[in-house]
């Protein structure tokens, strides 16, 4: 494949761009390639600026679950275009992606639209801590949440008792409150609520943690946490700015039938426009300014461009359930054809939509088994992928998306390099 233009373009980019990139993992260096600047994509394909075009299972990390550049998508997109790109007012989508998201996702009564996950995950915990009155939340280890600052954490020495900040620039002030549990591992959380006892506002988590690869709950392990913190008068926040609307049309919480006190949306929410959402039960989100104590804003939330695009995927996967029915199946062709030809060698994680291939014959269940994984190994795996025409992720804890418009002779073509690479 010929490069030549992502090569200049990335020498370009650098002299006045952090890395050359405006997020870090664009700028491949977990597998030691250019990174390819994309001109376009259509259905599951997606073609760089030197003209090559490949199956793609980026889907820009998640939002294509239909595929790139839908038909009737870009029309609703093009319609509203045509009456004016924002207001910074009310518009009648705004109530109708409020009303769609409640029916689609009930615990979800109240909801406000944002521009970006992160900025979902960071305006819900401060709703928790408004409403609860208290100020200490937990997260857990390898479960990421956006790069809002105190969220942005590590376990310190004292694991269970101490966070400091996983970032420069965040004063140790900024995550004092931030406590770090282990996924997985209910003794971790419990520990934590004991001693800090009536401090936690909330319990955050993906309830399948997709950000150091594609790691699923244990049996059990969400019940615990929707019961331990309705014991202590805490909230449960599940950050389903991923699985919303990827694992079913409910979203993680109608996969395993929990239901949440708060839930955050992103990427599918916006079908494809930068778009968020948090929501919950109706007396927590009244806390929520104009109506209540808690302060949020945005000029560009509700964009009218955003949620054309938003309301015409949303009622698409609606009115077509049996899209992940197909979903499962595709993905589940490539997860069982890796388990078979790498074995003993890799460890394959799938659910619904999403997967992972960790470079380890571990099996993967939480953050520690995760970094196990071969990190090498994977950058020869991506590499060989990508001169294959295959648009993977650039770094081991990504997860894969399989999108509607990946079709037979796609994932046939996807199994057949995969396993050449695993007979090398």
């Amino acid at each position: 494949m010929n490069e030549e233009m992502s090569k200049d373009l990335y020498e370009r980019a650098v002299k006045h761009m952090p890395g050359g990139v405006n997020s870090p993992v664009r700028a491949y260096k977990a597998v030691d390639r250019v990174p390819r600047f994309i001109a376009s994509a259509k259905g599951d394909r997606i073609t760089d600026v030197d003209g090559n075009e490949m199956i793609d299972y980026i889907c820009s990390w998640g939002p294509g679950i239909l595929g790139h550049a839908h038909d009737r998508v870009i029309a609703k997109v093009k319609e509203a275009a045509e009456a004016g790109l924002t207001y910074g007012a009310p518009t009648k989508r705004e109530v109708e992606m409020a009303e769609l998201i409640y029916e689609l996702i009930p615990t979800m009564e109240v909801s406000r639209l944002v521009s970006s996950g992160t900025e979902a995950v960071m305006s819900a915990i401060r709703v928790a801590r408004g409403y609860t009155g208290r100020d200490k939340i937990i997260k857990f280890r390898g479960c990421y949440h956006g790069h809002s600052d105190g969220l942005l954490v590590k376990a310190g020495s004292a694991a269970l008792t101490t966070s400091v900040p996983d970032s420069a620039g965040v004063p140790a002030d900024y995550t004092k409150n931030t406590l770090v549990a282990e996924y997985n591992d209910c003794d971790s959380v419990k520990e934590l609520f004991d001693n800090n006892k009536d401090e936690i506002a909330a319990v955050i988590v993906e309830p399948v943690a997709a950000n150091m690869g594609v790691v699923l709950p244990r049996h059990g392990f969400l019940e615990f946490l929707r019961d331990i913190t309705k014991e202590n008068g805490s909230l449960l926040i599940f950050d389903e700015v991923i699985t919303g609307f990827r694992l079913s049309i409910g979203g993680a919480q109608e996969y395993f039938n929990i239901k949440p006190d708060l839930t955050t949306l992103g990427k599918i929410v916006g079908g494809g426009m930068p778009v968020g959402a948090y929501g919950g039960r109706a007396d927590i989100m009244r806390m929520v300014s104009p109506d209540g104590p808690v302060y949020q804003a945005g000029t560009l939330s509700g964009n009218p461009i955003a949620t054309a695009a938003g309301l015409e995927t949303l009622r698409i996967l609606r009115d077509n359930k049996d899209i992940y029915d197909r979903l499962e199946t595709k993905t589940k062709r490539i997860a069982d054809s890796v388990r078979k030809c790498g074995a003993g060698r890799v460890s394959v994680n799938q659910i619904g939509s999403l997967m992972s291939i960790f470079f380890t014959p571990d099996a993967v269940e939480d953050y520690d088994s995760a970094v196990k994984s071969d990190t090498k190994k994977y950058a020869e795996y991506f590499g060989h992928m990508l001169d294959n025409g295959i648009y993977i992720a650039p770094s081991q804890f990504e997860a894969m998306f399989v999108s509607d418009a990946h079709t037979n002779e796609d994932i046939n073509r996807t199994i057949e390099v995969m396993e050449d690479f695993f007979r090398k």
